[in-house]
């Protein structure tokens, strides 16, 4: 949208040309700097907000957190108004291209390396961000701006590149909050956008270098995926999702991610800010190792060019993609390295589902013995390439043509690449959803085995209990305690067993009583999912006459008079702020923490 020159404000050090962008604190306008001649970004400050300190205290912050900041990717500050002019502006670098959230509305979700290049880029820019002691608070697509190359169009709109051609920058520090200062929150107000926010930026815990990874790992998510990993109908639902924690594995929503990618942004997205990549650098190294890992080894040649030609990009990316990932399972398998050969034999097949020759090589791997024993090291990668391979054949795709022998040639071809990603540790699936592998067999009576295995199946099987909720209760398996549950597995007799989950106490949680499952025959662990689901809290109000009280973390409604509303609980414990809004009078703001199954009072 162009602003009428009349709407336009009067800058004197500054010709506003045209609006380019507008947000909810601020306009932006494209403009010439009258001194120097050169184009820029002004931000102007939205004149219903002026009037309010410490809006204009956070706009101003961005120039003072940022001007210091000297790198590539972060897009740079020239200037800002004076404390006494009737307008709050801001001068930064006018990037000539589109924001990252309108490239994914345009083109959809991004090739995994174009979006783990991207992700190296961000990273870079938060790192030196974090070194300087400025934490951004609201990494998310909109406050990413791309550099198009000249004549590419984005909705309709071409941009000319600047000199220099495609590149990434984070902006929009104006939340941010340095760490040697108290900032603008410290009212207990939650600023960001609720499905890029840590956990502990919610609760109002501490923020530091590790919630923009967070951060990042959703932006990175969003980018391979296509969708957000938590999401929701309204602010408060997202926010709620966020805190439990459970989303499904990029790689599990997008096959084509791999488990490599995928692990690594699963991992920045672990709820517990120690289980994350310490920094933003080590997240930058994981993914360019990614990169090496499929020959990918200047990742800014491969943005640019996909943003010059996107779909030609994607199709030549595609078939090299394939044939590296079939050279590197075939030199894995060979050296008996079958958790490596599955997880490149399984991202190919995500490509080609209906290729004879890759579900030929998938189905090989099962007759290797050496398999067995990375499935009992809790490893059932190849499970989900079966699964693929299996509903494969009714797929209409177009499939690779060499032979075997071509591929075996093309591996001798590709170069040797060593794994470079050891460290980055399979990410354990969310609790709360089922994984055994068969329905379970309910009976009365004591357990027994229902019938003898077939001559040469094992009598015996490893299992492994998980469980939902609740932490600290006790696992019971067919009525006797199994004290080390969390961290080792049970060696049972194939058949039924009884399993029970009792909670650490019965205010807090439901007993959901005992599940009687077979164990059928198999080599690999089977899985055990039980529950201790938490009770819901409940909490008391009374809100003075003409007035009305939001807790948009516990719950949805707005309170007024007195009452009982109740918070389902997916953790024992949950800390929010509630505002209390009254005609003529400032808002008031109440800390409350609710637990599971007790009552906590709201009141004035």
């Amino acid at each position: 949208m162009i602003a009428p020159a009349e709407e336009a404000p009067e800058l004197s050090k500054y010709e506003i040309l045209e609006e380019i962008g507008h947000g909810g604190m601020a306009r932006v306008y494209r403009a010439r700097d009258r001194r120097l001649g050169r184009e820029v970004a002004v931000k102007v400050i939205h004149r219903h907000l002026r009037e309010s300190p410490e809006v204009a205290a956070r706009f101003a912050s961005e120039a003072r957190a940022v001007a210091k900041l000297e790198h590539p990717s972060i897009v740079k500050v020239y200037d800002v108004s004076d404390a006494d002019e009737a307008d709050h502006w801001l001068v930064v670098e006018l990037v000539r291209g589109t924001t990252l959230r309108k490239l994914l509305h345009s083109r959809g979700r991004l090739p995994a390396e174009i979006a783990a290049a991207i992700g190296i880029e961000l990273a870079s820019a938060l790192a030196h961000a974090h070194g300087a002691g400025v934490v951004h608070r609201d990494v998310k697509p909109e406050n990413v701006l791309v550099e198009l190359p000249t004549g590419v169009r984005i909705g309709g709109e071409e941009r000319a590149a600047s000199p220099g051609g495609s590149r990434v920058k984070i902006t929009d520090f104006g939340i941010a909050k340095l760490l040697d200062a108290q900032g603008v929150t410290s009212t207990g107000q939650v600023l960001g956008s609720p499905a890029h926010m840590a956990p502990e930026q919610i609760e109002g815990g501490e923020v530091d270098a590790r919630s923009d990874v967070f951060g990042l790992g959703v932006l990175l998510y969003e980018c391979l995926v296509g969708k957000l990993p938590f999401d929701g109908k309204n602010p408060a639902q997202v926010l709620r999702r966020v805190l439990d924690g459970a989303f499904v594995p990029p790689e599990r929503a997008e096959p084509t991610v791999g488990a490599t990618l995928g692990a690594i942004v699963s991992r920045a997205l672990a709820h517990d800010p120690a289980e994350r990549w310490p920094d933003a650098t080590s997240l930058a190294n994981a993914l360019r190792a990614a990169l090496a890992a499929v020959e990918v080894l200047d990742p800014a040649s491969e943005l640019a060019a996909w943003l010059e030609q996107p779909e030609e990009y994607r199709r030549q990316h595609e078939e090299n993609l394939v044939a590296r990932l079939v050279g590197l399972g075939v030199r894995a398998r060979a050296a008996r390295d079958v958790t490596a050969a599955a997880a490149h034999f399984n991202r190919a097949l995500a490509y080609r589902p209906a290729d004879p020759e890759l579900i030929r090589l998938v189905a090989g791997l099962a007759r290797q013995a050496r398999l067995r024993r990375h499935l009992r090291r809790g490893g059932a990668v190849l499970g989900a390439a079966v699964a693929v391979a299996g509903a494969s054949y009714a797929v209409a795709r177009s499939v690779l043509t060499p032979r075997l022998g071509d591929v075996e040639a093309e591996a001798a071809r590709v170069p040797r690449v060593d794994r470079v990603l050891p460290a980055v540790a399979p990410v354990p699936v969310p609790l709360g959803r089922p994984t055994q592998s068969a329905p379970p067999e309910r009976q009365e009576g004591p357990p027994s085995l229902r019938a003898a295995p077939p001559a040469g199946e094992p009598r015996s099987r490893k299992v492994r209990i998980a469980v939902g909720g609740a932490k600290g209760g006790q696992v019971l398996v067919d009525g006797a305690p199994f004290a080390e549950w969390f961290t080792s597995a049970i060696e049972l007799p194939v058949g039924t067993h009884r399993f029970e989950a009792v909670p650490p106490s019965e205010t807090c949680c439901e007993a959901k009583g005992p599940q009687i499952i077979s164990v059928p025959p198999g080599d690999g662990v089977f899985n055990v999912q039980l529950a201790l689901p938490f009770r819901a809290a409940t909490v008391g109000y009374a809100v003075p006459p003409g007035g009305t009280a939001r807790c948009p973390l516990l719950f949805s409604q707005v309170l007024s008079g007195s009452g009982e509303v109740t918070v389902p609980m997916a953790r024992g414990r949950v800390s929010a702020t509630c505002t209390l809004s009254r005609d003529g009078q400032p808002d008031q703001t109440r800390a409350l923490t609710v637990i599971a199954g007790e009552r906590a009072p709201l009141s004035w």
